[in-house]
């Protein structure tokens, strides 16, 4: 016997006594869109018992209630098989649709690839934006270009990652003032296109990029004698620039929800321009503060001198007190060899003794003098003008050890750490054969990247304290009995030189020369003969005045043979490499392309290089950090180039070039003695 359903129309069996029950029909779910199994006689969807339902977001699956097959109800409990609504035979079971493949998955996500704001109250939306996203990619794909030196691969993703933030925090203002200024909106048509050509092409281009600036970064070390092997962990680089950003991403989020959060509540107070204004203000001086004093100063800082300060106290393995009472520290000298600190001892306990210069030389030789005044003064000379106080602990020592009878003096800058170039120090003691005195002092014991942030200042002061009060000794002395004045330096060593003087003039006036190397980019008097350097010469190798007495080499042997006019005295010799990154690092590269990049360019730069806002001042940056990994003269490293130097600068009575060419083979092949 049959019925028709009151609701559908479709006939309803009664059914055996047993066996059998009521069939049930398929009604749609309002509220998901889905196709519901309904265990109700009556047609619509049953949303109070339990459904088996195929969502098509899922591609359907067995619902708890139901059979071990999970395709229908379980005949054991006495259920009619399903029938179609007309009540014209059982309905097929469905079948459960296959999963997505990777592609579809793919492009639902690109689709969205996170959730929006579920409540207009949310401030900070969770999906990035778009506009930021391909910016941010663009610049990490700019990072992937070679810069000056060869860089490794967990580096390459350090600076990926930092200029993927510079990028994606561009692409972020850029995009809120389109919003602002821009009424109409692109439809959600194209924004969906465009988030699935994102999401689709970036990863290729990403991977197809990274090898590729593995390609770069092996032509660049075979142009700069590495060998070309390089292992390049493209997976790598890419999940730290990824979490760089991420990270940078949360943070900046971080910010703004609690400025948000403290405007809305100033809100409650204030009129709301004012707090607004208010809010602002507060929130910069909160993200400064915390950056600067807590971040940078009692984090970064502290933790760089407490490190600093401990390896001043230490000594370089095979570094011995020296016996000689010629050099500080040894016996007879007014500074203790436990206060020289670590570079000062490494200085004067490494002084070639006098049988050795007398082997090389063939003739007699001298003791060397080498004078270190540090940082931290004993008790007995401390005073409340500590760089007056060194000059003249300087002026003492030198007297002691009879400096101003020797033949050169040599006052020398030194690095943050209060580093000098041992091989600067012992191409001129070989070149004379001991007839030398070199003096120096420590300003500062942190390494040079601090100092320059923190103590750059002290480096000219203390050095021209150094250099008046030598000065004004040798002024005491006979003209024809004074020993010949001479200044060198290296990196913030260079810079400590060049701002003992008023510019380049001062210098040649006031030595009776001068070997700088790899004087950074800030140094005055380097920046103002590169600034007024002759028309038609580069600035990697600027030609001054002609070159009558000043002369820059990268390759000294050849370079400073260049010039045709007449080399006078007093000369200065600046060792200057093209791919040394303390040349030019400057924040100018943050904006503003810099003159090395024009052509032609340096030998020892590969024509790949580009400039990049941003971009290249990172990259710069990370350079300096590597800028020793190469061989000279590369990079920061100018190895026995001092020899040439010297022998161009105030070579001995019958030097030769053969003496120059096997003292540059005996400095370049020994092992440097700190």
């Amino acid at each position: 016997m049959t019925s028709t359903d009151r609701n559908t129309g479709a006939d309803r069996s009664a059914g055996p006594a047993s066996g059998t029950s009521r069939a049930t029909t398929y009604g749609p779910d309002p509220d998901e869109g889905r196709a519901c199994l309904s265990p109700d006689t009556g047609g619509g969807p049953d949303t109070d018992k339990g459904r088996a339902c195929l969502s098509p977001d899922t591609g359907g699956g067995p619902d708890p209630d139901e059979g071990p097959s999970g395709r229908g109800p379980d005949t054991h409990r006495g259920k009619d098989p399903v029938r179609h609504p007309a009540g014209r035979g059982p309905a097929p079971a469905p079948r459960p649709r296959l999963p997505r493949r990777a592609a579809d998955r793919l492009l639902a996500f690109a689709r969205r690839p996170c959730r929006d704001r579920p409540d207009p109250s949310y401030r900070i939306r969770r999906r990035p934006d778009l506009i930021a996203l391909c910016l941010a990619t663009v610049f990490f794909w700019s990072s992937l270009t070679p810069s000056l030196v060869p860089r490794p691969w967990y580096l390459q993703g350090l600076v990926g990652g930092i200029t993927a933030v510079i990028g994606y925090a561009l692409g972020s203002t850029l995009a809120w003032i389109v919003r602002a200024f821009v009424r109409r909106r692109p439809t959600d048509r194209l924004r969906t296109r465009c988030r699935q050509a994102y999401w689709l092409l970036s990863p290729v281009l990403n991977v197809w990029l990274i090898s590729e600036s593995a390609r770069m970064q092996r032509q660049l070390r075979v142009l700069q004698g590495l060998p070309p092997a390089l292992t390049w962990h493209t997976p790598v680089i890419a999940t730290i620039a990824l979490g760089l950003l991420l990270t940078g991403l949360l943070v900046a989020r971080a910010v703004r929800l609690g400025a948000v959060t403290l405007i809305r509540q100033l809100g409650r107070l204030l009129p709301r321009p004012v707090a607004f204004v208010v809010g602002a203000v507060l929130s910069t001086l909160v993200v400064l503060v915390g950056a600067r004093d807590i971040v940078f100063d009692r984090g970064i800082v502290d933790i760089a001198d407490r490190v600093a300060e401990a390896t001043n106290d230490g000594t370089k393995e095979g570094i011995r007190r020296p016996g000689s009472r010629l050099v500080s520290g040894g016996p007879g000298s007014l500074i203790p060899w436990e206060s020289l600190g670590y570079q000062g001892r490494n200085f004067t306990g490494s002084a070639p003794a006098r049988d050795t210069l007398t082997a090389w030389t063939g003739r007699p030789a001298h003791d060397p003098v080498r004078v270190y005044i540090p940082s931290v003064l004993p008790a007995a000379f401390d005073d409340d003008r500590p760089f007056a106080a060194q000059a003249r602990l300087a002026v003492r020592e030198l007297d002691r050890t009879g400096a101003f009878d020797r033949a050169v003096l040599a006052v020398a800058g030194t690095t943050g750490t209060g580093w000098i170039d041992p091989n600067v120090a012992e191409a001129l003691e070989y070149m004379y054969g001991g007839d030398t005195a070199i003096v120096a002092v420590q300003y500062s014991y942190l390494p040079s990247w601090v100092s320059f942030l923190v103590d750059k200042e002290k480096a000219g002061r203390a050095t021209r304290a150094l250099l008046d009060a030598v000065r004004a000794r040798l002024d005491t002395l006979p003209a024809g009995h004074r020993p010949r004045l001479v200044v060198t330096g290296e990196s913030l060593g260079a810079y400590a030189v060049e701002a003992s003087f008023d510019g380049a003039d001062d210098l040649l006036a006031s030595t009776d020369g001068a070997l700088l190397m790899g004087a950074p980019n800030f140094s005055p008097i380097s920046r103002e003969i590169r600034r007024d350097r002759d028309p038609g010469s580069p600035v990697w190798r600027p030609q001054y005045r002609g070159g009558a007495h000043i002369r820059f080499a990268q390759f000294p042997e050849t370079d400073l043979t260049r010039p045709a006019a007449v080399w006078r005295h007093p000369r200065a010799v600046y060792l200057q490499n093209a791919s040394d990154p303390v040349v030019w690092w400057s924040p100018d590269l943050l904006l503003s392309r810099p003159s090395w990049l024009d052509e032609p360019l340096g030998p020892d730069i590969t024509p790949e290089i580009t400039w990049f806002p941003f971009v290249s001042f990172w990259q710069t940056s990370v350079d300096l950090a590597v800028s020793y990994g190469v061989d000279a003269p590369h990079g920061h490293r100018y190895g026995a180039g001092a020899v040439d130097g010297w022998a161009a600068v105030l070579p001995p009575p019958g030097w030769t070039a053969a003496d120059t060419t096997r003292l540059r083979a005996f400095i370049g092949h020994r092992p440097a003695a700190y």
